[in-house]
């Protein structure tokens, strides 16, 4: 009882003190608010509740779906792709990756292989200009296997479009896998059979290819650094061209691609490249000033020189 006593003393006292009660008060407001906070927010994040994500890469959708269940976790599709090299159905990539820590629940975004590629309409592209064609068959997902120059009064001018050795007209309706490229017979007069190369340095390979074909340039061989596949190919980039930047060539010359997925190798060959097409620019600036100066040289020479004599014997008659 004399607890009690104390206990209701000490209250009392407190309460006779109104700033220090009222201080009192918002202290324990506070923290049973935070212990309110901690435990809501602990069941709301599941708190401790971990899993850990399993590499589903190589497994079929329907395996990867079932072991993603059991962890519970829950496989979204988010893309798909074609790669004739894996059955269709199987796993090529995910988001986040295996091995990784995440709250149970969590959403893993995957990648799978079709089972077919898309098949999609071919546009009709002879009789527009180069770049119109190019343009018209990469919006409809399609590319340029070859550009095959003929003579012709128009430079540029696309005068047949062939697909698997068939030549292709409006009347064709044609459906192509997407991807699929078409030969493209391209007028050329030889007044104007000449082009010049585009820097292709740390652009990925499709920009690399549209680039040369819009400068009626083929593209050659493409070699790859070791450890690039067809799921991460897209993230590589050009570290080397068969021919440097700003050369001129023929229309319908080839012009080959290595790629890299290392930025830093990326960096240091597009420094080089600049570094050369400098160098060339000053010789052709000093040959130039040289070949101006000889010009002079020899114009003042021929503008002092004597003129010749004309004969006394002229003057009679």
């Amino acid at each position: 009882m004399a607890k009690k006593r104390d206990t209701s003393s000490w209250f009392s006292r407190l309460r006779s003190k109104p700033i220090l009660w009222n201080l009192t008060l918002i202290v324990v407001v506070l923290a049973l608010l935070v212990i309110i906070s901690y435990v809501a927010l602990a069941v709301g994040t599941r708190h401790g509740m971990r899993r850990t994500v399993p590499d589903f890469t190589g497994l079929a959708l329907k395996d990867a779906q079932y072991y993603a269940s059991e962890r519970g976790l829950k496989l979204i599709i988010n893309d798909s792709l074609y790669v004739p090299a894996y059955p269709g159905g199987m796993v090529l990539e995910q988001l986040p990756k295996g091995g990784v820590d995440v709250k149970e629940g969590r959403k893993i975004y995957i990648t799978i292989n079709s089972f077919t590629q898309k098949k999609l309409p071919m546009p009709f592209v002879a009789g527009r200009s180069l770049r119109q064609a190019k343009n018209m068959l990469e919006s409809a997902g399609f590319g340029i296997e070859n550009l095959e120059y003929v003579e012709d009064i128009a430079t540029n001018y696309v005068l047949a479009q062939i697909f698997n050795g068939e030549e292709v007209t409006e009347q064709s309706a044609i459906k192509a896998e997407k991807g699929s490229g078409v030969t493209l017979r391209v007028g050329v007069s030889p007044e104007q059979n000449c082009t010049t190369v585009p820097r292709l340095i740390s652009r990925a390979l499709f920009d690399a290819k549209s680039k040369l074909w819009e400068q009626g340039l083929n593209v050659g061989q493409v070699t790859y650094d070791e450890g690039i596949t067809l799921l991460n190919q897209d993230d590589a980039r050009v570290c080397r061209q068969s021919v440097l930047q700003g050369t001129s060539l023929p229309l319908g010359s080839t012009i080959s691609l290595h790629l890299t997925l290392d930025r830093e190798v990326v960096a240091k060959a597009a420094a080089e490249a600049d570094r050369q097409v400098d160098e060339i620019l000053k010789q052709q600036a000093i040959a130039d000033s040289l070949a101006r100066r000889a010009a002079d040289s020899l114009r003042m020479l021929n503008n002092h020189q004597p003129q010749p004599e004309q004969a006394e014997d002229e003057f009679f008659f």
